[in-house]
C-alpha cells in the first residue's frame, strides 16, 4: 500500500537501502524482541489490571508481531533487494508493517486521552479506566486496523509481476496508492497526532491552573502528563516525518530527487524503530511496572 518507492532505473537507491535498512532493523529487531517480551510478561505478571496497563499490553503485542517480521525484511535487503521467501509471506510483510503503525498510533492516542481525563476530569476518570471499556476498545482498534490494512495482503499491491521484488512500490502503482494515501493520512494520523497534541496542551493549562496539590495527586499527574509527553515524542519523532515524506513522496512526479527517496527511507527506519521505543513508555508510566523489573532484576 504505502511500500518504499525504488523508482525506475534512472533513480534506484537500492545501494542506500541495503545499507541502512539491515542496520536498522537488526538494531530494532534485538532491541524490540527482548524489550516488548519482558514487557508483556510483566503485564501478566502483574496483579493491578488497570486500562491503562492494557493499553500498553496490547501495543507491546503490536510491537512484538512486527519486530518477529523483521529478519525477513533484512535478509531481503542483504541478498540485494531479491526476496525467496515467497509471495505470501511477502504480502504478510507489508501487512505486518502498517498494522502494527497505527495499532501504535491509536493505542498511543488512547492512553494519552485517558491521562488526560485523570488531569481535566478526575470525576470521570473511573467510567474511563474501567478494565471492561478498556478491553473492549482494544478489541475495536485491532478490528480497524487489521481491517483498513487488509487491501495489503491483495495480490500484486506493488504492481510486480516480478515474483522476487516485495519490499518496493512500482511507479505505476503510485497513482492508486496516492488516494488512498490521502485516507489513511487523516484518518490514521493527522486526527490521532491532532488528539495528542490537545490532551497536551489541556493538561498542560489545567496543572498550570491548579493550585498546589496533595503528594499522591501530583505524582498521580505527574504520571499522567509523562504518559502524554512521551506519546507526543513518539509521534513526532517516529510518525510525522514518515507521513509527511510519504505523501510528499507519492505527490512527486520525477524521481529524480534522491535526497528525497533516502529521507523516506531514514522516516520509515523511524516509524519502525517505535517498537523499540514503547518499552521506555511502559516503564516510566505504566501502572507498578518499574517496580515489577526491579524486582525482577533483585531475583
Amino acid at each position: 500500500m504505502y511500500k518504499m518507492s525504488t523508482g525506475s532505473s534512472n533513480c534506484t537507491i537500492d545501494s542506500f537501502k541495503q545499507v541502512i535498512y539491515p542496520i536498522t532493523y537488526l538494531f530494532t529487531f534485538f532491541l524490540g524482541a527482548v524489550g516488548n517480551s519482558l514487557s508483556i510478561y510483566v503485564f501478566f505478571q502483574t496483579s493491578q489490571r488497570t486500562s491503562v496497563n492494557i493499553y500498553m499490553q496490547n501495543l507491546a503485542i503490536s510491537d512484538l508481531m512486527f519486530v518477529s517480521t523483521l529478519p525477513f525484511r533484512v535478509s531481503y535487503f542483504l541478498l540485494g533487494s531479491r526476496w525467496v521467501f515467497g509471495d505470501i509471506l511477502c504480502r504478510i510483510m507489508t501487512y505486518t508493517l502498517y498494522m502494527n503503525m497505527y495499532c501504535s498510533i491509536y493505542f498511543l492516542t488512547v492512553l494519552s486521552v485517558v491521562r488526560f481525563i485523570a488531569i481535566v476530569h478526575p470525576f470521570k476518570h473511573r467510567k474511563v479506566t474501567n478494565t471492561k471499556y478498556a478491553r473492549i476498545t482494544c478489541v475495536a482498534i485491532w478490528i480497524f486496523v487489521l481491517a483498513a490494512a487488509s487491501p495489503l495482503l491483495n495480490k500484486g499491491v506493488a504492481g510486480y509481476s516480478n515474483p522476487v521484488k516485495c519490499l518496493d512500490l512500482h511507479p505505476s502503482s503510485t497513482r492508486s496508492l496516492l488516494m488512498m494515501n490521502s485516507f489513511v493520512l487523516v484518518v490514521g494520523f493527522i486526527l490521532p497526532f491532532c488528539t495528542i497534541v490537545f490532551c497536551y496542551v489541556s493538561a498542560i493549562r489545567t496543572l498550570l491552573k491548579a493550585r498546589a496539590s496533595p503528594s499522591k495527586r501530583a505524582m498521580c499527574h505527574r504520571k499522567a502528563l509523562l504518559t502524554i509527553v512521551i506519546s507526543l515524542i513518539l509521534s513526532l519523532i517516529c510518525f510525522l516525518p514518515y507521513h509527511i515524506l510519504r505523501t510528499v513522496h507519492l505527490m512527486a512526479s520525477s524521481c529524480s530527487q534522491a535526497s528525497l527517496h533516502k529521507a523516506l527511507v531514514v522516516a520509515l527506519c523511524l516509524a519502525a524503530m517505535n517498537s523499540c521505543l514503547d518499552p521506555f513508555l511502559y516503564y516510566f508510566t505504566a501502572e507498578n511496572f518499574k517496580a515489577k523489573i526491579r524486582s525482577l532484576c533483585c531475583r
